[in-house]
């Protein structure tokens, strides 16, 4: 029968029932109803005492039997013989032409003319388990589908309608039902079921979300990045369908809401997030955000509607704020001690910031791993015992013609590939609803493969996942076992909150358990850095790792994503964890650092490597060292084996760049009145800048100390020991070269680097340097470039030039 019969039939006006009718309708709900309890206990008659099978046993989501309310059932009771009593004949009256015409047709008799004024009896549906043989899509059905899926389930079939007397009143049949009872109980099951569903997910929300305020950390610089607190929901919950929420029926659930927030993760402007709260609030009659919304009665129940959480605020990425180092006086400070850095974090993010067309935020540009991030071919060391070996060269200062440039370059013995010892890392995989966009997850999972296929088979890999909480995806595994751990990295899947502190403690634990003495024991973090769960404070994490790094199991770092990445944490714990912080914005910067740089990211030859350089105040009356701001030591560290420094991996390149005034030459701090042998000096008048071509003999005159610029110190340890070596060199005048032009490609690139990092993080000691001057300061030493770094720096000082702020 088609809608526009349908339609006809039901405009058509409807005569009042009689006595008769109504007390033939009463019977028949009362014979159904007993029918239906009958059937419903001889099916649970075997059921556990605590069941209550009426007028059907239900489940809720989690499959655990519930005792119906007995008001529920009363109510549902009174709803039925209130709907047979009025609404029976009603419906008898627009079924029962289409209910003869059936009959007639399929008996070939032509249908009669009279009206039929008996109620229809079908025979009643077996009874089921709420949501039984329906498929998942059914089960979603919202109010509005929902009486289209009764009327098929109540469909009389052929059999009863042969039977009906279009005269008489029918006989009684065995569980007889009337579908207008079939719709309403299917109604009153489903909104129990919601009602349950409703109740349990509105406890455990409130119960994280108050949890998750109460951990919430007082630092302002650390930023959640738009973290949606709601992600703690239970992820097998199913939504409420509208027929659960009949008095809201046109608005969608809550969960539905949280959904379509969770989803905005990265880089997603604030404005989607906003549109979808003001949705939310204008159905809920204007209710603000975190106020909890009237409560909504069904079916005798009173449920609370879960309050939507306040919105963190996103799109700040995190930097440790450090000043520049500043200009000392030798006089009354000579000497500069402080812990190399291999980690080129910063070079990365300046790079992927600079192609998007800004420029970074200054204190994201840390001048020394700018420098450190490409490769340079210094003097390399033969052996392990001895494993770099310094090599200082001196010349003028590209934008200061009167100052001079102390260039520091030490490179690490390579392991060959054949005697590195057995790897054993542990990838702890940040797995968060932050993580979803296809610059984070995605490519972290296509960079583990390439690890993969570099590693020996005899080296191990273990998964480690957080999010919600912590989880281990996959036990120490051979690589030899490759197919298993790609398996467990294509399994892997962003959602839900950021609980880095629990997935750090478990990663420890696996690497701890298959500890190898003789193997390099590693756990490797990836992650944004949005931890916003647990431990979030730097201190306490400071400590744990510390305390970690004691049983020799070290802490690397890859840091992806822009918008909430927490670069400030990243560095904590890279330094405090005796490992590298690395920054992967694209599939070609994963295989540098965990293919073509693989040697110096895992397998260190040196640790705890410091640097102390005492200049000669007779020739020297001021100096900077350029970067290395987070790295700076006192004095007396330097000789202290329990301070930690910097790692040095094999084949790793270090370069420390010092700016010196030498004496006699204008200077840019005035120096003391009253000091010792520095009266003279700070009165003296300021002597004129000399020829370029007398440069180098500015730095030899004849003194007491003779004509050492300065004494260079580097302490460190083997990986294996706990006491340091000493590497000592004194800066002689034979280590200076008169021209910038003069010095080698490898120098004259890392201080055009040194250069651009300055400009970048606006220091104001390069007076009228450009980005011109380093870009051709830079084309005239890239020299052999086969990767193309020294190239793509020149590239990004050109976009520097438009970069908006």
């Amino acid at each position: 029968m088609s809608d526009l019969d349908l339609t006809k039939l039901k405009n058509m006006p409807v005569p009042t029932p009689n006595a008769d009718a109504r007390k033939a309708a009463l019977d028949a709900a009362m014979q159904a109803f007993d029918a239906t309890a009958k059937s419903a206990d001889a099916k649970t008659a075997a059921a556990p005492k605590d069941v209550v099978a009426f007028p059907r046993p239900m489940r809720s989501a989690d499959g655990e039997r519930k005792r119906p309310m007995l008001a529920q059932h009363k109510a549902a009771l009174a709803a039925s013989v209130a709907l047979v009593v009025i609404g029976g004949p009603m419906a008898l009256y627009v079924l029962a032409p289409q209910l003869q015409q059936r009959t007639h047709n399929d008996s070939g008799v032509k249908p009669a003319s009279q009206p039929i004024t008996a109620p229809v009896i079908a025979a009643l549906p077996e009874p089921r388990e709420a949501g039984q043989d329906r498929a998942p899509a059914e089960r979603g059905r919202t109010q509005t589908e929902t009486p289209r899926k009764v009327e098929a389930d109540a469909k009389p079939s052929d059999d009863a309608l042969s039977k009906i007397n279009p005269v008489s009143p029918p006989a009684a049949a065995p569980a007889p039902a009337i579908p207008g009872m079939v719709l309403e109980q299917e109604r009153a099951r489903s909104k129990h079921e919601a009602d349950l569903r409703l109740e349990r997910q509105a406890e455990e929300e409130a119960k994280r979300i108050g949890e998750l305020r109460r951990q919430r950390p007082a630092n302002p610089n650390v930023q959640h990045g738009g973290e949606d607190l709601t992600a703690l929901l239970p992820k097998s919950a199913a939504p409420p369908t509208a027929a659960a929420l009949p008095r809201v029926a046109a608005a969608p659930p809550p969960v539905a809401f949280q959904e379509q927030r969770r989803n905005l993760r990265g880089d997603v402007a604030d404005g989607q997030r906003k549109a979808i709260d003001e949705a939310r609030r204008q159905q809920l009659g204007g209710a603000q955000p975190g106020a909890a919304p009237p409560a909504q009665k069904v079916v005798g129940l009173v449920t609370p509607e879960p309050a939507l959480p306040p919105q963190v605020e996103q799109g700040r990425d995190t930097f440790d704020a450090t000043p520049p180092n500043p200009v000392k006086s030798t006089a009354a400070e000579p000497v500069s001690t402080f812990s190399i850095d291999v980690d080129t974090a910063s070079y990365a993010f300046v790079r992927r910031a600079l192609n998007s067309g800004r420029l970074p935020q200054k204190d994201a540009v840390r001048v020394e791993e700018m420098i450190n991030y490409f490769p340079y071919d210094y003097a390399r060391a033969d052996t392990t015992d001895a494993p770099f070996k310094p090599t200082v060269t001196v010349m003028p200062s590209p934008w200061n013609v009167d100052n001079r440039l102390v260039h520091i370059a030490i490179k690490g013995y390579d392991i060959a590939r054949t005697d590195r010892p057995r790897a054993n890392l542990v990838l702890l995989v940040d797995i968060s609803g932050s993580m979803g966009p296809a610059d984070r997850l995605p490519l972290l999972k296509n960079a583990f493969r390439l690890l993969v296929d570099n590693l020996q088979p005899e080296d191990t890999i273990a998964i480690v996942t957080y999010a919600s909480g912590s989880d281990i995806r996959l036990a120490p595994t051979k690589v030899s076992e490759k197919a298993k751990i790609i398996a467990a990295i294509d399994s892997l899947k962003a959602g839900g909150s950021t609980h880095g502190a629990a997935g750090i403690t478990d990663a420890y634990k696996v690497a701890e358990a298959s500890f190898d003495k003789a193997a390099v024991n590693r756990v490797i973090l990836a992650t944004d850095g949005d931890w916003n769960v647990g431990i979030t404070n730097r201190t306490e994490l400071k400590s744990f790792i510390e305390r970690k790094r004691e049983s020799g199991v070290y802490l690397s770092i890859l840091g992806v994503g822009m918008g909430n990445h927490n670069d400030h944490l990243m560095q904590t714990l890279a330094q405090n964890g005796n490992g590298v912080a690395a920054y992967i914005d694209t599939l070609a910067e994963a295989r540098k650092v965990l293919v073509e740089e693989a040697s110096s990211s895992l397998f260190p030859i040196a640790k705890d490597v410091k640097i102390q350089i005492e200049f000669n105040p007779a020739l020297v009356s001021e100096y900077r060292l350029i970067g290395y701001e987070t790295r700076m030591l006192a004095r007396a560290d330097f000789n202290n084996d329990k301070v930690d420094a910097g790692d040095v991996g094999s084949g790793h390149s270090v370069t420390a760049i010092y700016e010196v005034t030498p004496v006699g030459a204008p200077r840019l701090v005035d120096g003391l009145r009253y000091g010792p042998a520095a009266t003279t000096q700070a009165t003296a008048p300021a002597q004129p800048a000399p020829p370029a071509d007398q440069a180098r003999r500015r730095i030899e005159p004849t003194s007491p100390q003779g004509s050492e610029l300065g004494f260079l110190k580097i302490r460190y340890k083997l990986p294996k020991e706990e006491t340091s070596r000493l590497i000592e060199l004194p800066i002689t005048p034979s280590l200076a070269v008169p021209t910038i032009a003069a010095a080698p490609e490898d120098v004259r690139f890392s201080v055009a680097v040194a250069a651009f990092g300055q400009l970048l993080k606006g220091q104001p000691h390069m007076k009228s340097y450009s980005f011109d001057d380093v870009i051709a300061l830079a084309n005239s030493a890239k020299g052999a470039d086969p990767f193309g770094y020294r190239a793509e720096m020149v590239s990004l000082v050109r976009l520097a030039k438009s970069a908006r702020p």
